[in-house]
């Protein structure tokens, strides 16, 4: 493992522990505001942030487990642990919010709950501010890696939840002022039912990432670019056709396939050698831990 590598996977775990406190002090006072208030939105918020402890728990297992890097039984590593961790935080999510659906339909048809609109404000209030700043804390680390990138998304997703309870809560007590409709009984469920469809793309966007790199999918689109930019950069220095290009990336290892198709008679294996020093050299600023293959061969057929 490189120097930078090294670097990042510091801070990968000092990002998911500093997660992991400030979830376990804001859903604490979820579940407890909740208990006391009745309010289903901070009991979901709450649920939301401890079920995120769990998962940043084995997140940061993951980390380490990757971190340990290949062995005899695992000669390639233990990367697929990150998408792994993931996928997990995805499934964890989205039935998290499919509970809470279900449950405010249920309660929106049995007439509400009445609840108390300033104390949920003031919650809302306070919740915000934290997951804010644990969401603008976590993003100035700049961290390549994805399992603090699902972090993040889960502290912009809470961030935006707890905004829709402050505005709902006033909404609320406006509308209460103004006219003699009971609006207050629904505002619980009802925030509920918008949290869940604001939410909803965070787990989608998780469930995705993670299924993609399991299945050995191509990475990001920016990840392909910044690897073919490398590659047509060698291959105009050093005069060569457009290669066979493969990729796949699981958590921080790249596996790049670069096949190059030259005439018979004008290439050796130290030019073959030189090619891949100049290419392997482009792409270590991506930050990867890069298993690459890279070849020069004269029969089309081996390689397609």
């Amino acid at each position: 493992m490189s120097g930078a590598q090294r670097a990042q996977a510091s801070i990968e775990r000092t990002a998911l522990r500093r997660s992991i406190v400030a979830a376990a002090a804001l859903g604490a006072l979820a579940m407890a505001w909740g208990i006391v208030g009745e309010l289903r939105i901070l009991l979901l918020d709450g649920a939301y942030a401890l079920i995120g402890i769990a998962l940043s728990w084995f997140a940061l297992q993951a980390a380490r487990a990757v971190e340990e890097g290949p062995t005899k039984r695992f000669p390639f590593g233990r990367d697929a642990f990150t998408p792994l961790a993931v996928l997990l935080q995805g499934v964890a999510l989205a039935g998290t919010l499919l509970y809470a659906f279900v449950d405010a339909i249920v309660l929106v048809r049995e007439g509400g709950n009445p609840v108390e609109t300033q104390s949920l404000a003031l919650y809302g209030l306070i919740s915000a501010v934290g997951a804010a700043a644990v969401f603008l804390s976590l993003r100035r680390m700049r961290s390549t890696s994805d399992l603090v990138g699902a972090e993040i998304a889960t502290w912009r997703a809470s961030a935006v939840l707890s905004i829709g309870m402050v505005v709902g809560a006033v909404t609320a007590m406006v509308l209460d002022r103004s006219t003699s409709v009971d609006v207050v009984a629904y505002v619980d469920p009802v925030l509920v039912i918008a949290a869940c469809v604001v939410l909803a793309p965070t787990p989608v966007g998780l469930l995705r990432s993670g299924v993609r790199e399991l299945l050995q999918g191509a990475p990001s689109t920016e990840v392909q670019q910044s690897v073919h930019l490398a590659v047509d950069d060698v291959r105009r220095h050093f005069g060569l056709d457009e290669p066979i290009v493969r990729m796949r990336k699981v958590g921080r290892k790249l596996f790049l396939e670069v096949d190059f198709v030259v005439e018979p008679g004008h290439w050796d294996v130290s030019d073959e050698d030189e090619v891949r020093r100049s290419l392997l050299a482009r792409l270590e600023p991506l930050g990867f831990d890069l298993w690459a293959y890279i070849e020069l061969t004269t029969d089309r057929a081996l390689v397609e």
